[in-house]
């Protein structure tokens, strides 16, 4: 798949724009300090899902609805793409199933829902779930929204096109990947300002599926056991997201359940900012890598903050 180039992120921006502003990017003293070198932050936490998605859901959307007449649409999520996709389908009128695994996040599920989404519960991870919906979308005749597009991965580089627009200077930005949307993103825009910025990958320690096929070069099956990086939740890569990553992608770097919670911990006591599991992990990755960052300027996408409450006050709670 060709990335879109700078003419269409600027044209997705636009669609962007005309429902949510930039969000900031900052540099936090105590998140530098935590890192021994230039830090910033970019706050995708600040967008009206409280998640970068909803980038590339009005992208969608807004091409979907001038092609072509739609019954519903249907998709599989973790959470933030399904409220990406519940919100932007109310605002064209269209119906919305989202179908998520069992035990997903109960907040998540109710945000979809006053959204105006119907929750299925199917399958034991997000694999069975997105199997399922593809079979819902067959069995009923609705548009399936992919969790990985290349009108989506347009919609969320607007975030990094503001990130690098706005500090000038970055050498290193380090980008979680679920299904690889954000990170594809994070290179197009790079390629698209024609910067030598480096783009690191972040996975779960628990969800291996991007960084061994990363390593291999091929697709390959990984086992989920993350209780805590939900959105990183991959079993089986994305095989055109893959195929970017390793093409243009410098490194994939694993962090643990553990290191996720310390970074969730340090970004409210730096900054008062909540993130979710899979919001901390970029900067849980710099945290593990800043033995190599000194001297350098360095930027991580806080992608999301949508996490449930008694799992976040236990975070937060002192130990015993």
């Amino acid at each position: 798949m060709d990335l879109p180039g700078i003419d269409e992120i600027e044209s997705a921006a636009r669609i962007v724009y005309e429902t949510m502003p930039p969000t900031p990017q900052y540099r936090w003293p105590l998140l530098c300090q935590e890192a021994g070198t230039e830090v910033w932050l970019k706050h995708e936490n600040h967008t009206p899902v409280g998640a970068f998605k909803v980038r590339g859901g009005l992208v969608y959307f807004s091409r979907l609805a001038t092609e072509k007449s739609v019954p519903g649409v249907v998709t599989a999520t973790r959470g933030n793409h399904g409220q990406s996709v519940a919100i932007c389908a109310s605002r064209y009128g269209i119906p919305a199933t989202v179908v998520v695994p069992r035990g997903n996040s109960v907040e998540k599920n109710a945000a979809m829902r006053a959204l105006g989404a119907t929750i299925v519960e199917h399958g034991a991870d997000f694999q069975e779930a997105r199997e399922f919906a593809g079979q819902l979308a067959a069995r009923d005749g609705l548009h399936f929204v992919p969790s990985f597009d290349r009108t989506l991965v347009a919609g969320v580089a607007t975030a990094a096109l503001e990130l690098l627009r706005a500090v000038p200077g970055i050498d290193t930005l380090y980008v979680p990947i679920g299904l690889g949307s954000g990170i594809c993103g994070a290179v197009a825009a790079r390629d698209a300002l024609g910067l030598r910025v480096e783009v690191v990958g972040v996975v779960s320690a628990h969800a291996r599926a991007y960084a061994v096929s990363f390593a291999a070069h091929r697709p390959i099956e990984s086992p989920v056991s993350t209780v805590l990086a939900d959105g990183l939740a991959c079993r089986t890569p994305d095989p055109q997201a893959l195929e970017i990553i390793c093409r243009s992608v410098d490194r994939v770097v694993e962090v643990s359940d553990e290191e996720v919670a310390d970074s969730i911990r340090i970004l409210f006591r730096a900054t008062h900012n909540c993130a979710e599991g899979a919001g901390a992990a970029a900067f849980a990755a710099v945290r593990q890598e800043k033995h190599r960052l000194a001297g350098r300027k360095v930027a991580a996408m806080l992608t999301g903050a949508n996490v449930d409450a008694d799992v976040y006050a236990r975070l937060l709670a002192p130990s015993p």
